[in-house]
């Protein structure tokens, strides 16, 4: 097997198909194609299903992509090493996030250490975010509750109370702070159930034996935010990722803790990396400067 096809396949794969992979590489198409072919010639296998414009991993073809994408996180640590001596000079790092307010200021810690360094992030929820760093997507996570797991390394950046969001003309406006009970049977906007906010409010009402009516599912919290706004219902977010809305009262609750954390997360064989120990590197820092908030 040469690199050459190796790398094709990687591409492809990433890509999600044959057409975006040669733009993405600045190579054309029939390229691609033909390394990827010998390839699956070679050793007798399929390795993609065409479905439309794009491709789909046969179970072989997605067993290979996990071992390609720890080969190119290899490769890309390697270079790192020793390009610039090892200064961080340049380069890029990748970054999962569940928001970009639970992620800036780290990333502006990083940014002021490592100006030459960019950084590419992308966002969801911390389910979502957790795959993308197994599959090598992404080098840092930036999520809420991380559980116990050997093949990750994680600190803890925050811990900040969950607030109650309330349409500025609800007739529950006026709470500063509020009574769990108060929401029994209040039109709520959630977010999805993959969410560990979610999850923490969820169980929180539970034990007061509290059930709102699940107006909405929403993926972010900008969604919860304009949709409380709006007035379709009740929201809540981390107090860490909240700006003062005017259409908006906010509240925490009175008899219920629900807290949300913030985790900075790797994986454990790449803690040593360069950009990651870096980037774990100013995580710390902030994480210094909540602690003393």
């Amino acid at each position: 097997m040469r690199s050459t096809q190796l790398r094709a396949f990687f591409a492809v794969a990433q890509a999600g198909g044959f057409s975006a992979a040669a733009r993405a590489q600045h190579v054309s198409q029939p390229t691609l194609t033909s390394q990827v072919k010998a390839l699956e010639s070679t050793y007798g296998v399929e390795l993609f299903q065409r479905v439309g414009r794009g491709v789909r991993l046969t179970e072989t073809g997605a067993q290979l992509y996990a071992l390609a994408a720890r080969m190119a996180a290899t490769e890309s640590d390697a270079l790192h090493l020793l390009k610039d001596e090892g200064a961080m000079r340049s380069g890029l790092i990748r970054i999962g996030a569940v928001s970009p307010f639970t992620a800036v200021d780290v990333f502006a810690q990083f940014s002021r250490a490592y100006p030459g360094v960019r950084i590419e992030a992308r966002f969801g929820n911390s389910e979502s975010v957790l795959e993308d760093l197994h599959a090598f997507r992404i080098d840092v996570a930036v999520v809420a509750q991380l559980e116990a797991n050997s093949a990750l390394h994680g600190l803890r950046l925050r811990r900040s109370p969950l607030l109650i969001l309330i349409p500025r003309g609800h007739a529950l406006a006026g709470s500063r702070a509020l009574r769990i009970e108060k929401l029994h049977g209040e039109r709520m906007v959630m977010r999805e159930p993959g969410s560990t906010t979610r999850r923490a409010l969820d169980a929180a009402l539970a034990k007061a034996r509290v059930a709102p009516k699940v107006a909405m599912e929403l993926g972010s919290r900008e969604a919860i935010i304009e949709a409380v706004a709006q007035g379709v219902g009740i929201g809540s977010v981390s107090e860490a990722a909240w700006r003062p809305d005017t259409r908006i009262r906010a509240a925490r609750l009175s008899n219920a803790s629900v807290w949300s954390e913030t985790h900075v997360a790797c994986l454990a064989s790449r803690r040593e990396a360069r950009a990651v120990a870096a980037f774990l590197g100013a995580a710390r820092e902030v994480a210094k400067r909540s602690d003393r908030m």
